[in-house]
């Protein structure tokens, strides 16, 4: 090889950023952004959806650092749910009531506007119900639910036009339970195919003419004459707008933001002769939380074990909480089916905080966030999608 070639390629190498991307790609892909997202979930996805319709001729690009969402909205259990009854009773102790109404009715408006958005069956929408669940162990747990069962039903009713919870302790032997003791359930909650939902947005994102583009990293951003530069791993890029909408992620771009990373660990069974169970189960405050995908199981949470370790964006999965999840599983869950076998496990992060309201607002100029689900971004992923392009 001569030495001018070898320059050549030497040159190259000490300048990657301008080789990785062509002028194609800067033309067409990256040039004149009127709105970037950072995030392709629920809420990227509905956020870029909802500028589109407002703004029909703007170029809206959604930034995705995996090939797909790596967050949790292609991890999530599938739940269509706007928390248990010890799960509201437990947010009323730690929020005001009005903060407490008001987050149970955006999630509740948020699953509607997603049925809305995408239609039942792009959803793989199912109403089964859903069921808390209490062993005899949890017997005090359950007389205090018990009774504030009445004045939460009536602190409910203006949103669901009618009571939410009853004991229904028949569904027990119904369902197969072990060790179970009391049941309240709740007519209103349901389940999704997570991977449908996530196919049917994508899939309106492009109708629209929305760019995603996946396996690009944004490691900073900064405002600069009015717009906003995103640098990316190798290359940088200007956008007029821009939204974050990485939830349990949020911090890596904005670290004195109020929003944490919370793992959670899941598991799916192997098919099952004869399932019983049909519907979605909450136990222990909702920290453990299954249900039936045809008939399988899915069974996942456990963070409670050990939330230090827990508030991670490693997204990875620990003995502790697998052999817990185990443990539910052969002895609360399927009690009579001693041969079920795991066929997978995997983790997501979620984006939590002190409290359970969703952070949405202008961090900088034309610097904008949407994150902080609180574990129901499948509830309330589009609307808080709506509410930021609203707010741009």
């Amino acid at each position: 090889m001569s030495n001018k070639l070898i320059g050549f390629w030497y040159f190259c190498f000490l300048n990657q950023t301008i080789m990785h991307i062509s002028f194609w790609e800067q033309n067409t892909f990256f040039n004149n952004i009127d709105f970037a997202i950072i995030g392709s979930g629920f809420v990227g996805l509905s956020s870029a959806i909802e500028i589109k319709n407002k703004y029909p001729k703007a170029k809206v690009v959604v930034l995705e650092r995996g090939f797909l969402p790596t967050g949790a909205s292609t991890k999530n259990a599938g739940f269509a749910c706007f928390g248990s009854p010890t799960e509201i009773l437990d947010d009323l102790t730690k929020m005001t009531e009005q903060e407490v109404f008001l987050t149970v009715e955006k999630r509740w408006k948020g699953l509607l506007n997603l049925r809305a958005l995408l239609g039942d069956d792009n959803l793989g929408f199912q109403q089964y119900g859903s069921c808390e669940l209490f062993t005899a162990n949890d017997e005090q747990v359950y007389q205090e639910t018990q009774e504030q069962l009445h004045k939460l039903n009536n602190f409910l009713t203006p949103i669901f036009k009618q009571a939410v919870f009853k004991n229904e302790a028949d569904k027990i032997l119904k369902f197969g339970f072990q060790n179970i003791k009391h049941c309240i359930s709740n007519p209103f909650e349901g389940q999704i195919d997570t991977g449908k939902t996530m196919q049917s947005l994508l899939a309106l994102a492009q109708q629209k003419g929305i760019q995603v583009i996946s396996g690009v990293e944004v490691k900073e951003l900064t405002t600069l004459n009015g717009k906003v530069n995103i640098q990316l791993k190798d290359y940088s890029i200007t956008a007029n707008k821009v939204i974050i909408a990485t939830n349990g992620f949020a911090k890596q771009l904005l670290p004195h933001l109020d929003v944490e990373p919370a793992r959670a660990q899941v598991l799916i069974t192997e098919p099952i002769e004869g399932l019983k169970l049909k519907g979605t189960f909450h136990y222990e405050q909702g920290y453990y939380y299954f249900r039936n995908v045809g008939n399988r199981v899915l069974l996942g949470g456990g963070r409670n074990l050990a939330f230090n370790t827990e508030n991670t964006t490693d997204i990875a999965l620990t003995e502790l909480v697998q052999n817990k999840l185990d443990e539910l599983l052969k002895t609360v869950i399927l009690p009579h089916h001693k041969d079920v076998k795991v066929a997978m496990r995997w983790a997501g992060i979620m984006g939590v905080g002190e409290k359970k309201t969703t952070l949405v607002k202008e961090i900088e100029p034309n610097i904008y966030c949407a994150v902080r689900m609180g574990g129901m971004g499948v509830a309330i992923g589009s609307l808080i999608g709506k509410e930021v392009a609203e707010l741009v």
